[in-house]
């Protein structure tokens, strides 16, 4: 059985080509996404075990959403198959000082429409070593967070370490729906991942002395931003990425990984984006992939962070790339050389 879990909603991704504004011409390229799917395929080509829980119609649709994550070697046997329809999002990406823009199309979805009895999560945890999920799961319906719920605890009897990308989407739920699930739910977390703004925008703890906006961080913010969040729900490890919004193409990215003991910090890498859609996933898998290899803590946000500037240069959700790529950004070679 899979060694780590990741449950969410896998979603058809809808983008005109190349930096187009919406139907600025008649074409949009289809692939498919979603929080917890990305962090799956990452960790898939890192070569590590893992398995995708979530619903999907049994349709055309559905079947080629699946077979996305096949594709890579995700384990897809627990996915349940039911309902009517496939989530939809429609990207538009942004250049220069022009932003991206999601717009969602996704209610009555099959896994928003799931209910708690549709998932077997003994028989899934069976031999698993991690289950990841993020607040966007959650943030489809009460019914999710029940389910979410359900899960959490099945893991903790099973062993299983619990990481939570708190992902707060306002487009999904409010500040107060928010913060009541994720309350809930963050009592079961050992590794927390957040951002400058989740943190803030869930549970009211912010960063001091920082501008996300104009490109200024102050590390001892973020450090006390870690451990109010340690004290308040016990978190083991609290991961922060840190993103500086130069502009939509141009951002720089790094990262602090807290574990009551030390605060390390990554370095920063200057990023001229080609797709940051699923760059936070990329973040999070690089770093269950680190931390299960036993690394210190310094090595795994170094990797967890190369693992996700990569990514911010490759089209789709999903993050191709490999161990080998990430510890070689890692080491220091960031030149983009031809390899020949």
């Amino acid at each position: 059985m899979a060694k780590i879990i990741t449950f969410g909603e896998i979603m058809l991704r809808l983008a005109p080509n190349g930096y187009y504004r919406f139907f600025q011409n008649d074409q949009m390229q289809a692939t498919f996404g979603g929080g917890e799917a990305n962090v799956a395929v990452s960790l898939a080509n890192f070569g590590m075990d893992v398995a995708y829980v979530t619903k999907l119609p049994d349709h055309a649709i559905g079947r080629a959403a699946e077979n996305s994550l096949r594709y890579f070697g995700v384990d897809v046997r627990h996915i349940v198959h039911g309902g009517d329809r496939v989530g939809v999002y429609y990207l538009e990406k942004g250049a220069s000082q022009r932003g991206s823009v999601c717009i969602y199309d996704r209610k009555h979805s099959s896994i928003q429409e799931a209910a708690p009895e549709d998932f077997d999560w003994d028989a899934i945890f069976e031999g698993a070593e991690w289950f990841h999920f993020t607040g966007i799961t959650p943030a489809l319906g009460p019914n999710l967070v029940e389910i979410c719920e359900q899960a959490c605890v099945s893991a903790k009897k099973h062993g299983v370490k619990i990481s939570c990308d708190l992902n707060y989407r306002g487009k999904l739920w409010s500040r107060a729906e928010a913060r009541e699930a994720m309350t809930r739910l963050c009592k079961y977390v050992d590794v927390c991942i957040s951002n400058e703004e989740d943190a803030k925008d869930v549970f009211g703890i912010e960063a001091e002395n920082t501008d996300i906006y104009g490109g200024k961080l102050n590390h001892d913010g973020y450090r006390s931003v870690a451990r109010q969040l340690r004290e308040r729900f016990g978190f083991e490890k609290v991961a922060i990425t840190l993103r500086s919004s130069l502009s939509a193409s141009d951002n720089l990215w790094a990262g602090m990984l807290s574990d009551g003991e030390q605060d390390c910090f990554s370095k920063e890498y200057s990023l001229h984006i080609v797709d940051r859609v699923g760059g936070g996933d990329s973040f999070g898998a690089g770093l269950i992939y680190a931390l299960m290899q036993g690394w210190d803590a310094q090595r795994c946000i170094d990797f967890a962070v190369a693992a996700s500037a990569l990514k911010h240069s490759v089209e789709g959700d999903f993050n191709r790339v490999s161990v080998a790529e990430v510890q070689k950004l890692a080491g220091g070679d960031g030149s983009g050389r031809v390899q020949r």
